[in-house]
C-alpha cells in the first residue's frame, strides 16, 4: 500500500510536465515563468513535509495519509481550472492562478515521504530497515517512470489537457476508499500479523551499538534537536542532492526532448520512462545492499554514509559527461545511468533518521525532508532560468554541482553519532 500510495503521488505530481506546450501556448507563458510554475509545488511542498512528518508522529500515519490524498486529489483536479482562475480572479494573471495551485497541491503532497518514514519505524525490524525503506520508496521512480505513458495516454486519449488532470485527481479519491480498508498505523493493530510476526518485527536480536528502535528507545527529543545534529542536518543535505536530480529529470526532461530534439508528445511516453528503469530497479537494490554491508562490516557509516557517497560520486561523473555527447540515446543513457546511482541510496537518508532518532523519525523526517524539497523549488526554477540564458547544457553541470556537494556532505553523517556520543534528550550530536 506504501508503494502504491507513492506512485500515485509521483504520477499526480509529474503529469504536468507532459502537458507543457499546450499549456505554455494557452497561457502566453515563456520557459522562464513554467519553471516558475514547476517550482511552486515545491514551496508548498516543503510545508507538508515539515508539518506531516510531526502529525505523523502525532495522529498516525493513517490520518495524516488520509487527508493528504484526499487534498492533493483535489488540488489536481483544480490545476484544470488554476490559470482561468487566475484570469478571473487575479489581475488576468494566470501565473498567479497557477501559483496557488500549485502551492496547495504541495502542501498536500508534502506529508508522503515523512510519513513513509514513520510507517517504517513503526513496522519494519532493525536489521531489515534499509530493504523496508527501499520498498517503501520504490514508488518514487516507478511512480515517475509510469508517469510518462499515463499522462501522453490520457492527453491522447481526451485531446485535453485539462481532463488529464480530473482523471488522474478521481483516481486517487478512488484509491484512497479502499487504502483505508486496508492500512493500519502498527502491526499491533492489523489482524492479519500473528504473534510470530510481531515477535520478529519488534525483536532488537543483533542490534549495532549505534542503533536504536522503537523496543529500546523511550525518550522524546524536542524538535529543535534535529539542529544540533551534524548528523542529521548534513544527512537531510546529501538528500538535497538527490532530490535536484529528481526534480530536475521529472519536470524538464519532456520538454528538454521535444526542443532539442524535436520529439513530438506521441514518443514521450517510452521516452520519457528511460530515465527512471533503471533506478526502479536500483532503489530496491540499495536498500538491500546497506543491509548487507551493515552485517559484514558492523559500520553504520560504511552501510550508510559511504555508501551514499561514493554512489552520489558516480552519479556526478555521470551528468558532467551529458553535455559531452550529442544524440539523444547517449543522453537518455548517461541519465537513466546517473539516475540509477542516484536512486541507490535513496533509502539510506530516511534510515540514517531512524537509526538516530526513531521515536521520531516523522518529525525528524519532515524536518529533512523540508531542507531536502528546497531542491523542488530550486532544480525546476533554476532550470528554466539556466536553459534561458546558457542553453539545455547548463542544467546538467548544474546538477552535477549538487550531487558533488551531496556526496561531501554525506562523508560527515554518523548515524546515531555524532563525536562518539550517541544522540539524547538535549543535547548536542
Amino acid at each position: 500500500m506504501v508503494v502504491l500510495i507513492t506512485v500515485i503521488n509521483y504520477v499526480d505530481r509529474g503529469a504536468i510536465s507532459y502537458a507543457a506546450n499546450p499549456m505554455i501556448k494557452e497561457f502566453g507563458l515563456d520557459k522562464a515563468q513554467w519553471g516558475e510554475v514547476l517550482g511552486y509545488f515545491g514551496y508548498g511542498y516543503m510545508v507538508g513535509a515539515l508539518f506531516g512528518g510531526a502529525l505523523a508522529d502525532r495522529k498516525g500515519p493513517r490520518w495524516v495519509w488520509t487527508w493528504a490524498v484526499l487534498l492533493w486529489s483535489v488540488f489536481e483536479i483544480g490545476m484544470a481550472f488554476a490559470g482561468n482562475i487566475g484570469v478571473a480572479l487575479f489581475g488576468g494573471s494566470a501565473l498567479v492562478g497557477f501559483a496557488v495551485f500549485r502551492i496547495l497541491f504541495g502542501v498536500s503532497e508534502g506529508p508522503t515521504f515523512s510519513t513513509i518514514n514513520r510507517t517504517m519505524a513503526n513496522w519494519a525490524t532493525v536489521k531489515e530497515r534499509g530493504f523496508a525503506a527501499s520498498l517503501g520508496l520504490l514508488g518514487t521512480p516507478l511512480g515517475a517512470l509510469l508517469a510518462a505513458p499515463i499522462a501522453v495516454f490520457l492527453l491522447t486519449v481526451t485531446g485535453q489537457w485539462r481532463w488529464m488532470f480530473i482523471i488522474l485527481g478521481l483516481l486517487g479519491l478512488v484509491w484512497l476508499i479502499f487504502w483505508r480498508r486496508v492500512f493500519t498505523n502498527l502491526p499491533e493493530e492489523n489482524p492479519k500479523v500473528s504473534p510470530e510476526e510481531l515477535s520478529v518485527i519488534r525483536s532488537t536480536e543483533g542490534m549495532l551499538a549505534d542503533e536504536r528502535s522503537l523496543s529500546t528507545e523511550e525518550e522524546r527529543l524536542p524538535w529543535w534537536s534535529f539542529f544540533q545534529s551534524r548528523t542529521l542536518v548534513f544527512n537531510a543535505i546529501g538528500y538535497f542532492a538527490f532530490q535536484y536530480v529528481n526534480f530536475m529529470i521529472l519536470t524538464w526532461t519532456p520538454k528538454y526532448l521535444q526542443d532539442e530534439f524535436g520529439f513530438n508528445l506521441g514518443s514521450l511516453w517510452y521516452l520519457g520512462m528511460v530515465p527512471w528503469i533503471g533506478a526502479c530497479f536500483t532503489v530496491l537494490l540499495g536498500g538491500k545492499i546497506s543491509d548487507w554491508l551493515r552485517r559484514r562490516t558492523g559500520s553504520l557509516w560504511i552501510a550508510r554514509s559511504g555508501f551514499a557517497a561514493g554512489s552520489l560520486l558516480l552519479t556526478t561523473v555521470c551528468f558532467c559527461l551529458i553535455p559531452t555527447v550529442h544524440s539523444a540515446g547517449a543522453v537518455l543513457l548517461l541519465m537513466a545511468i546517473g539516475n540509477a546511482l542516484n536512486s541507490l541510496p535513496n533509502a539510506v537518508y530516511w534510515i540514517v533518521v531512524i537509526d538516530t532518532a526513531p521515536t521520531r523519525a516523522g518529525t525528524f523526517g519532515g524536518i529533512s525532508h523540508f531542507i531536502t524539497n528546497i531542491a523542488t523549488i530550486v532544480a525546476p526554477t533554476l532550470t528554466g532560468f539556466l536553459v534561458a540564458l546558457h542553453g539545455y547544457n547548463s542544467m546538467f553541470i548544474a546538477t552535477g554541482v549538487a550531487t558533488a556537494v551531496g556526496m561531501l556532505a554525506m562523508v560527515f553523517v554518523r548515524p546515531g553519532v555524532r563525536r562518539g556520543k550517541k544522540l539524547t534528550t538535549g543535547a548536542a550530536v
